[in-house]
Formats: structure tokens, C-alpha cells, sequence
């Protein structure tokens, strides 16, 4: 499947954007990186359908109250996309929180937006 997207440095360009958009609270811009009809698959979350969920979490749901990503390496192949980074950050709670990620996201064919992303962290269980 061929996308919009055709370098690795376009592809890595617009993660980074992404990333940008989360860590400024910036949830209308970020939202627009997304199809109308994406999901997004979170641990602990039912799976979120379409840009009105992606944006209520990220308005009212999302338990980091502060964040910065770095990321540390992109993959494409063809139009997926593999991410992986650490984070910190601070809870709502005031609580200090870092961790290692990974998050794996499908481009849209027909344009430069994810049509589908699943993270995974790299947490200690209690």
C-alpha cells in the first residue's frame, strides 16, 4: 500500500510533529494527524473510534497532566510505522512519571494522517 508519505524523513518529520502537538496540549492540531474514522488503541482503555474520542481523552480522560517525548527510532514499512521513545512526565495527581514506549501506527492512503495507532509502555507491575 502506497501513502501520501514517501521518505523515511517525511515520515519521521510527522511523528516527531505528533509528539510536538501531544507534549503543547495542542489536542485540535494533534487530532487533525488522525483520519476522521481512526482508532486508537490504548492499555487500560476500550479501544477509542473516530477523532471525537482521540480528542475527549486527550481533554478529559488522559491521567498525564504534563508531558515530553523523545523519541528514539522510526521504522516504516509500507504504511505502517513502528515508534519507539521514552516520556516523562507529571500525573494530574502531581505524581513525577517516566517510561519507556513503543507505539505502532497505520498511515492513510489517500493522505499524511494515522489512521490507526496502539501504544504499549514499558511499566513495572505492582
Amino acid at each position: 500500500m502506497t501513502t501520501a508519505l514517501t521518505t523515511p524523513a517525511t515520515t519521521t518529520a510527522l511523528v516527531h510533529e505528533f509528539y510536538r502537538r501531544i507534549d503543547a496540549g495542542d489536542v485540535p492540531a494533534l487530532v487533525a494527524l488522525f483520519t476522521e474514522d481512526a482508532v486508537y488503541h490504548r492499555p487500560g482503555y476500550p479501544p477509542l473510534v473516530g477523532r471525537h474520542q482521540v480528542a475527549h481523552f486527550y481533554t478529559h480522560e488522559r491521567v498525564i497532566e504534563e508531558s515530553t517525548h523523545r523519541v528514539e527510532s522510526v521504522v516504516r514499512e509500507g504504511d505502517r510505522v513502528a515508534v519507539r521513545g521514552t516520556f516523562e512526565g507529571v500525573l494530574r495527581d502531581g505524581t513525577p512519571a517516566g517510561w519507556r514506549y513503543a507505539e505502532f501506527f497505520t498511515l492513510a492512503a489517500d493522505d499524511d494522517r494515522f489512521s490507526e495507532r496502539e501504544t504499549f509502555f514499558s511499566t513495572p507491575l505492582a
